[in-house]
């Protein structure tokens, strides 16, 4: 008798069902993971809320391995039992980004131009199980995974892939080291991330922002590290930074709010001259005030940072693996698996309260 698997299915906007699948067939080259764990980011909120096509959401996904082929093992170095991260990358292997290091930026991941990618790929392209709100996934032999030490409790677990865009966007890309100021505009999963990041990296003053809103959070930045908090609903965000610094301004800012343009314009207007300011997250309209003068005047250094490489999933897993940082508190609702429809609506500030770092745990 085949094996089955339960999983949520987005079926509709703002709708979720769980549906029963088999376990397909793998080749050689090709597994199936046991779910253990799902983070719920940003991005399976926005599919959530605005579905093309029938698919099981959820692409920051722990597991152990439940099968795998011996092309696959070999590959990746993993046997039946281990445990490992997943990346949501499904990459070709073969074209140009992918040789140089950039398999992120590979068409073959972005679902907007038909590639697939865990958590954004409709059930309709077989085997159908791509997302991580279920008990199995399908290992693609294009698949990208990570060895994770078994003690890692697995609320902590489900914080690697945020956390390896914080490394990424703070140190590989940052450079981020000793004496450094950094001022990181929003305290949501990835401004958090950013923080832990910059303090792993030897930043000398890290500062959060954030707006009334958001009070929790800040609260929860000082707790994981973070030297200030500015509530720019009522602190001058750019005298306060000013204050801290003693005029030095920030040597990086980045700007991961979840909307408006304001803090792209502040973020530069808090950078020291030469400095770098980083955009990580959509907007979604046009800037009509942006003064580019101010990034002449400066000479900054300007650039959008999308997604994470290998190497800062790794930095991520050391980290996690270390247990220096109190990760847990990140972790403020944990669900099982029939109850992903309200994962999805705390995760985007329309379910329960407060919702920090939300999971599901697909076998509870």
């Amino acid at each position: 008798m085949s094996e089955k698997s339960f999983a949520a299915v987005a079926t509709n906007s703002k709708h979720t069902e769980i549906h029963q699948f088999e376990l397909p067939d793998i080749t050689q080259d090709a597994g199936i993971l046991k779910v253990e764990i799902v983070g719920v980011c940003g991005t399976d909120v926005s599919y959530y809320r605005k579905l093309k096509s029938p698919m099981i959401l959820g692409h920051h996904v722990v597991g152990h391995i439940h099968k795998i082929g011996d092309i696959a093992s070999t590959r990746w170095g993993v046997a039946v039992g281990d445990r490992v991260v997943m990346e949501e990358y499904i990459p070709c292997g073969h074209c140009e980004m992918c040789r140089s290091g950039f398999y992120r930026l590979c068409a073959d991941t972005d679902p907007r131009i038909g590639g697939i990618r865990y958590g954004a790929t409709p059930i309709s392209a077989a085997p159908a199980l791509y997302g991580g709100f279920s008990q199995y996934m399908y290992l693609h032999p294009n698949a990208v995974m990570h060895k994770l030490p078994p003690h890692v409790p697995p609320v902590e677990a489900a914080l690697t892939l945020p956390l390896s865009n914080g490394f990424e966007w703070m140190r590989i890309i940052g450079g981020v080291g000793p004496g450094d100021v950094v001022v990181i505009q929003g305290p949501g999963q990835q401004g958090l991330a950013c923080a832990l990041a910059a303090k792993a990296a030897g930043a000398e003053t890290v500062i959060v922002t954030g707006r009334n809103s958001s009070q929790k959070r800040l609260e929860l930045a000082r707790e994981l590290g973070a030297d200030y908090t500015i509530n720019v609903s009522s602190e001058d965000l750019i005298k306060r930074v000013a204050e801290i610094t003693g005029g030095k301004m920030a040597d990086l800012v980045i700007d991961v709010t979840s909307g408006g343009t304001e803090p792209v314009i502040s973020s530069f207007e808090v950078a020291k001259t030469r400095g770098t300011v980083l955009l990580g997250a959509l907007k979604n309209q046009p800037f009509n005030e942006l003064d580019l003068d101010v990034i002449y005047n400066k000479t900054l250094t300007v650039k959008g940072v999308r997604g994470h490489s290998y190497h800062s999933v790794q930095m991520a897993v050391d980290f996690v693996s270390s247990g220096k940082f109190p990760l847990s508190i990140m972790n403020s609702h944990n669900y099982k698996l029939s109850d992903t429809d309200l994962a999805l609506k705390t995760a985007g500030g329309e379910g329960e309260p407060f919702p920090l770092l939300v999971t599901v745990s697909p076998w509870l």
